[in-house]
């Protein structure tokens, strides 16, 4: 098992700060974030100084009823040779339904829903997960998520699902502490039991964040500090074994550095403290067989049906499948609707400038009952299109820019977006009253 030390999340916005503190030993890269050919120079630097690089999938959707996107999988492949990586990531969890094994349309969830801890899931998830080693060229760790919601029926706990996966193929543990967390407040799930079920063997690296509690519901948010739970199942499992390494997520309201430095401070303590009792057994061989590896038709079919039904519930205004807990699908599809709202905000931040303090009202309307179909500057667009078509939009200056900027992005010949043209356009519009 390759040993990490302590690491923290890269990120765009904190390269300059990251840089800077003191005792990074790894950092994490989402893997969808970076394109092979033109990695950013404050990462390429990093790698000088001999920092490693680890890519951190999240649009596989390994828990899907679908078998793995071959393109998906090589371009995974491809970030992890371009950045030199020992490893690569993913997370156990669908992020997509219907299709053809429904016969219905596919539709996109843009987060990371939770698998049925069942029989079919698991062997689903086990022969999704034998393909994707089969075709990455370095080992492949899985990440336990977070979760808003459980599904009625399961017939296993989380960290004896965890280890069966583990036995029947191979795979290496991503353990997130937050997301312990985040299920014992959510879901009721005691985080010591699910530790105690661990193979923590296997166990490739850690994950702590921070989140915040509303009304009795926990937000996974990576957006506010590490709370003194979370650290306390951290310590719960460094008193089991010493995990190879430990990484902080932090994926927006970036604080200071010096606050970011006192957080890795607070885990590197936390996992010494429990390092002097412990050490990390060999991770696990790989041991292919079971009803996971083939004859996985049937239950990708039982899967498919089940998690098209919940997701058509959350994004696309369908009933709530039988012996789901309805407030909480509430929460979750709001939840979603919040998510690809600020995602779509950052993959176009014109169209918050442009519609002002009515972006996030005018995006909810659209999105009511409208699932996402592609990726997100897609959903941009078709957010945009939906606001011309149905004329709901007032101001006629704002409908002006609006127009400007699809016709900017749309069709088999977008306008030219050097800056020259872009200024000439502006100007016209300006000059037009807009």
């Amino acid at each position: 098992m390759t040993r990490l030390g302590t690491g923290i999340g890269w990120r765009p916005e904190i390269a300059e700060d990251i840089a800077r503190l003191p005792g990074i030993d790894w950092v994490e890269v989402v893997a969808e974030n970076v394109c092979p050919g033109h990695v950013p120079d404050a990462l390429l630097r990093l790698r000088e100084r001999g920092t490693t690089v680890v890519p951190h999938g999240v649009s596989l959707g390994l828990g899907g009823a679908e078998r793995p996107d071959p393109e998906r999988l090589s371009a995974l492949a491809e970030r992890s040779e371009a950045l030199g990586s020992p490893l690569v990531t993913e997370h156990i969890a669908f992020v997509r339904a219907g299709g053809p094994l429904t016969g219905s349309p596919a539709i996109e969830a843009g987060h990371l829903l939770p698998v049925p801890r069942t029989r079919d899931a698991l062997d689903v998830l086990c022969e999704n997960v034998t393909i994707a080693q089969e075709a990455l060229p370095v080992p492949l760790a899985l990440e336990n998520i977070a979760a808003l919601i459980s599904w009625p029926g399961e017939e296993m706990t989380e960290g004896r699902f965890l280890a069966e996966l583990v036995e029947r193929t191979g795979v290496r543990l991503l353990i997130d502490v937050a997301n312990l967390h985040t299920n014992h407040v959510n879901r009721g799930e005691d985080p010591a039991e699910a530790l105690d079920e661990l193979p923590t063997s296997a166990i490739a690296y850690v994950h702590v964040a921070g989140g915040v509690e509303r009304d009795g519901v926990w937000h996974d948010s990576h957006a506010h500090p590490v709370t003194r739970p979370v650290l306390d199942v951290l310590a719960e499992l460094c008193a089991r074994t010493t995990p190879p390494g430990v990484l902080l997520e932090r994926d927006e309201d970036f604080p200071a550095a010096e606050e970011l430095a006192a957080e890795l401070d607070a885990i590197r303590a936390v996992t010494a403290a429990g390092a002097t009792a412990t050490e990390a057994a060999p991770a696990p061989e790989h041991r292919p067989g079971g009803p996971g590896i083939s004859g996985t038709d049937a239950a990708r079919e039982r899967l498919a049906r089940a998690q098209t039904a919940l997701l058509s519930a959350l994004v696309a205004g369908a009933p709530a499948p039988e012996g789901f807990d309805r407030q909480r699908l509430g929460v979750q599809s709001r939840a979603l609707t919040a998510k690809r709202a600020g995602v779509v905000a950052k993959v176009a931040p014109e169209l918050p400038e442009i519609l002002g303090d009515g972006y996030r009202r005018a995006f909810e309307r659209y999105a009511d009952g409208r699932p996402m179909t592609g990726g997100y500057r897609r959903d941009a667009m078709a957010f945009v299109e939906q606001l011309l078509a149905a004329d709901d939009v007032a101001n006629a200056g704002t409908r002006r820019r609006l127009t400007l900027w699809w016709q900017e992005r749309s069709g088999p010949a977008p306008l030219p977006s050097h800056p020259l043209a872009r200024f000439a356009r502006r100007a016209r519009l300006v000059l037009s009253g807009g």
